[in-house]
């Protein structure tokens, strides 16, 4: 722990940093005596130091620079003939002081508050700015009242320095800005009510365990009685006759109105807790709501006001924004609620505007580069489609063109390729690398895991093998189990050219793996992957072609923000003849119902999958876990059928054999955890239920139900959450209405945020959006029409009045240019 001396050595090196201008703590270095004294003197330091240090500190503000300069050197001077070991204060940085502007100003008597010069919170956006005050990085210990216990504990909720509380915005507000007279109170109503005390008590409950403090307030309309439990020092701090305002929620009590617990102020204090639209901030353990706001209070009404706006004054008047000062002082204390929708709007609008920015340049540098030229005839093309098993469907022939013009375009390809479950994207792209790979290149075709690679590995052998245009050996499958002796030869053969189309998962990213001339990359389940991984796949090859898929249906909002430099291509089309999955949502209670259904469809010669969330039982949750119930179910409810268990914990070859013999019908069911989420193809299977299904996103729910319903049959797809909450319920309603991955994906959007579908998508971009909501096409629209229009006349944000914005755009990407695929 840190002695007195040690801590006023702190300040005081901070104090020499800043010129001697008395920044060194909010509200000027006399501040630090609010503690220090009380502290040093615990300690044992002689009373006459500490009068000393007082007297200096106390006089502090209103010398000059200079004169302050020599009075922290003699006073620091005394202090190291008692401690010699504490070093010396630091000589003041020669440099001129700085304005908003950046200008240097001539030397003047200093404010005793900081000005403003540079720095941010790294979390913050368009924070790590030339027009952010320096001070901002200072720690949370320079505010008065936040000592190291408390600075520690705000850590836990990401609060490290004054800039991070800026940004520290309320999770909720409750809104008390309507002061209602105490006769017209109802009950269940949070209102705010000033009155005066009438009477102030303290007594005894449970044979004196505990205690409760009574007041009693009147307006002229009526009395109000208010309680607190366990607080006894608040009847201290009030006094009969006092005019107070109190602010809670009407409760009752043996027929009269009361309210419990309530936040209270006089009437003559700033209101920060009543009589206002509060706001309600995330809290740990030991902080209390009161306290928190008190200290946020602190620094934004000082600091906003101080910082100059890195969105020019041209984008804010065409976005009709508020500045960036006012929109932090209104979304932390709003004037009202128009006040509130301005600051929240424009807050959004910069973190949707940074998003832009960044994949807009992302893609222009993709686009800055140049690929090798790939085109077919269209008369050979179109014999290889003739030769598939099916013909193309409308959405899968206009997926294929926009790739066809990609290979053709002289640049690199970055194309994203979205489609439903069963929409046939694996064909599509197997064309596209046909394309390249008859030049005589390469290709590669990653997916996340081998289940899903080996179905890739067989559809890809169907379509380019056995057809004939892939000679037997060229096309190889690549995962982590293959055999050393067999990967060795596939290595050399990628690395000869003999190998001329690879599947695999992440073992194709391992140092051995090189290739001839690759020029042509698949990534199947794109948001599976690292930036990392997508970007050391990549680099294999000399400005390959990148194909990036996903079965995952991305709504337009989140598709145009966060996938903006990629091209998109959609299918949105299923293949003929292929029937809707009727979808059910039965109680836990209805169980049976599921029971009966499955083997009426196993009577009739089809197969079930029947899906778990857990592996295993865990004494931390009640959720059903596979390998119990597999038991239960093999034992008590399905005795006369053979029922097959799948999980992620079984070996790779294991997997295998689960998976063929129920494809060749030697298992009537499966009982599965989420591992058959991709891969699985059973045309056969024609149930699918799903236990604890609210421990789901719609997204994986959707792509569940699109392993059943691939064959001609009728398929049913159950679902059982593990309770009845009427909520959870509700929102598994959305399966049951359609079969639409799109609006599906748009729900889930909306319900779970946005996690499900960027997976490790932006490397730069770690913190997630606080204001804005993916969902808010009109914002987005809004961000993106402005981002476009500054990126065509200044897109290097070169210009003058976009200096503040590069930087702040350079900081909310972390110093990084994120990834492309």
């Amino acid at each position: 722990m840190q002695s007195s001396f040690e801590k006023l050595k702190k300040f005081f090196r901070l104090e020499a940093e800043k010129n001697y201008n008395d920044q060194a703590i909010i509200g000027g270095l006399a501040k630090v005596l609010d503690f220090w004294e009380g502290e040093a003197r615990a300690s044992g330091i002689d009373e006459e130091t500490v009068q000393a240090v007082s007297t200096c500190l106390r006089g502090y503000h209103d010398l000059a620079p200079e004169a302050r300069a020599e009075s922290l050197k003699s006073l620091w001077g005394r202090v190291q003939a008692q401690r010699p070991g504490l070093g010396d204060i630091p000589p003041a940085p020669a440099r001129p002081a700085v304005m908003e502007t950046g200008r240097a100003k001539p030397s003047q008597p200093q404010q005793r508050r900081p000005q403003p010069e540079a720095g941010r919170s790294a979390s913050v956006p368009g924070a790590g700015t030339r027009q952010r005050p320096i001070a901002l990085n200072a720690s949370l210990t320079v505010l008065a009242g936040v000592g190291p216990r408390h600075a520690q504990t705000l850590e836990k909720l990401d609060l490290k320095t004054l800039g991070d509380m800026l940004y520290f915005f309320p999770r909720r507000y409750d809104d008390y800005s309507q002061l209602k007279p105490i006769h017209r109170l109802f009950y269940g109503e949070s209102v705010t009510v000033v009155g005066t005390l009438q009477t102030v008590a303290n007594r005894p409950v449970r044979g004196g365990a505990s205690s409760i403090t009574e007041a009693v307030i009147n307006d002229g309309t009526g009395a109000l009685r208010l309680t607190w439990f366990n607080q006894p020092w608040v009847a201290n701090r009030l006094a009969v006759g006092e005019a107070i305002s109190v602010s809670g929620k009407i409760d009752q009590y043996l027929g009269r109105l009361v309210m419990n617990s309530p936040d209270w102020e006089s009437i003559e204090a700033e209101n920060l807790h009543t009589n206002r639209i509060v706001p309600i901030y995330s809290l740990t353990a030991t902080i209390t709501q009161k306290w928190l706001r008190k200290i946020v209070h602190q620094v934004v009404s000082y600091w906003a006001p101080k910082l100059t706006d890195h969105l020019p004054a041209s984008i804010r008047e065409a976005a009709q924004l508020p500045t960036l000062g006012e929109a932090l002082l209104q979304v932390h204390h709003p004037d009202s609620q128009e006040s509130l929708r301005q600051a929240r709007q424009r807050l959004a609008f910069d973190e949707i505007f940074f998003l832009q920015m960044g994949v807009l340049r992302q893609k222009r540098e993709w686009q800055a580069g140049t690929a090798r030229f790939y085109e077919v005839p269209d008369d050979e093309l179109a014999e290889r489609a003739r030769l598939l098993p099916y013909t193309l469907t409308n959405a899968q022939q206009r997926a294929l063109q926009e790739i066809r013009a990609d290979l053709r375009s002289g640049r690199p390809m970055n194309r994203l390729l979205q489609g439903d479950v069963g929409s046939g994207k694996t064909v599509v792209a197997a064309l596209g690398a046909w394309i390249a790979i008859q030049a005589g290149t390469q290709a590669a075709f990653m997916a996340p895991t081998a289940i899903l690679a080996e179905q890739h590995y067989r559809n890809l052998s169907a379509l380019l093998v056995e057809t004939g245009p892939l000679p037997p050996g060229s096309l190889r499958l690549l995962v982590g189990d293959t055999p050393e002796a067999e990967k060795d030869g596939i290595r050399a053969g990628l690395a000869s050219g003999q190998v001329k189309l690879v599947v695999g998962t992440h073992a194709l990213l391992e140092d051995p793996v090189t290739f001839a001339d690759l020029q042509f990359v698949v990534i199947d389940e794109q948001h599976r992957f690292g930036v990392e991984q997508r970007s050391a796949l990549r680099a294999k090859g000399a400005e390959p072609h990148l194909l990036v898929m996903t079965a995952t249906p991305i709504p337009r909002s989140l598709a145009l923000t966060v996938y903006g430099d990629l091209d998109l291509s959609v299918m949105d089309e299923l293949p003929p003849g292929r029937q809707a999955v009727e979808t059910h949502i039965l109680r836990p209670r209805e169980r049976e119902r599921a029971y009966t259904l499955i083997r009426s469809q196993v009577a009739a010669g089809r197969q079930a999958f029947i899906i778990y969330p857990l592996i295993e039982e865990s004494e931390k949750s009640e959720l059903l876990a596979a390998k119990a119930e597999h038991l239960r179910l093999q034992q008590e409810v399905f005795p006369d059928l053979k029922l097959g268990l799948l999980h992620g914990r079984m070996r790779p070859d294991e997997k295998d054999e689960v998976m063929l013999k129920f494809r060749a019908g030697e298992f009537q069911a499966l009982v599965s955890t989420t591992v058959v989420e991709v891969g699985v193809d059973i045309p056969n299977a024609t149930i699918m239920l799903i236990e604890g299904a609210n421990h789901f996103g719609l997204a994986q729910l959707h792509q569940l139900r699109g392993r059943v319903g691939r064959g001609p049959d009728q398929s049913y797809c159950l679902l059982v959450p593990d309770h009845e909450d009427s909520a959870e319920n509700q929102r598994l309603e959305a399966m049951a209405e359609t079969n639409d991955g799109f609006i599906l994906a748009e729900r889930d959007l909306e319900q779970r945020g946005p996690g499900e579908f960027l997976g490790a998508r932006q490397s730069g971009y770690a913190t997630g959006l606080q204001m804005a909501s993916l969902t808010d096409v009109r914002l987005i629209d809004k961000a993106r029409t402005q981002a476009l229009a500054l990126f065509e006349r200044d897109p290097d944000l070169g210009q003058e009045e976009n200096q503040y914005l590069s930087e702040a755009l350079t900081r909310f990407w972390g110093g990084g240019k994120g990834d492309v695929s």
